[in-house]
C-alpha cells in the first residue's frame, strides 16, 4: 500500500499524488515483479521495473481489480479510524466522498486537517467563511 498526505495532494494535485502513492507501493515491494500493471493512462516514475498501463484496467485485468479492492479496503479502514477521532463528520458512512451529508457537517463543524482545502466544495466553503469575517 502506498499513500500520499493531504498536504502532498495540495502541492502536487490528486493525479500526481496517486502516481506518488503507486511509486511508494512499488518501491516497498520485497519481491519486485518483472512488470507492474497499472490502472489508468499513467505510470509512476522513479520505479525500477517496467510498468504497463491499461485504461479501465480494473475492469479488464484481475490483478489490477484485486489491487483496487485492497487499496479501497485500506482507505476505508483509514476512514473508519478518522470517524472514531472525528465522529461529527460521518467518515464511517461516506468514506471520504463529498456526500451531501458530509458537506452539511463540514459547514456546521468546519474543516479539519484531513480535508483537502483545494477540493472545490471545501475551497468554496473556506472562501465563503473568509468573506463573512471581513
Amino acid at each position: 500500500i502506498g499513500s500520499a498526505s493531504v498536504n502532498e495532494i495540495s502541492k502536487i494535485n490528486i493525479l500526481n499524488a496517486s502516481l506518488l502513492s503507486m511509486q511508494r507501493a512499488l518501491n516497498k515491494l520485497k519481491h519486485k515483479p518483472s512488470i507492474a500493471y497499472m490502472d489508468g493512462p499513467f505510470a509512476p516514475k522513479n520505479v525500477k521495473m517496467k510498468c504497463k498501463t491499461f485504461i479501465k484496467g480494473d475492469e479488464k485485468i484481475t490483478c489490477i481489480a484485486a489491487a483496487s479492492i485492497v487499496a479501497n479496503v485500506a482507505r476505508d479502514l483509514f476512514m473508519m479510524k478518522l470517524a472514531k477521532k472525528y465522529p461529527r463528520y460521518s467518515w464511517n458512512k461516506n468514506f471520504g466522498y463529498g456526500t451531501a451529508d458530509h458537506l452539511r457537517r463540514l459547514k456546521k463543524y468546519g474543516v479539519t486537517k484531513h480535508h483537502r482545502k483545494k477540493f472545490n466544495p471545501v475551497h468554496k466553503m473556506l472562501i465563503s467563511k473568509t468573506r463573512e469575517t471581513q
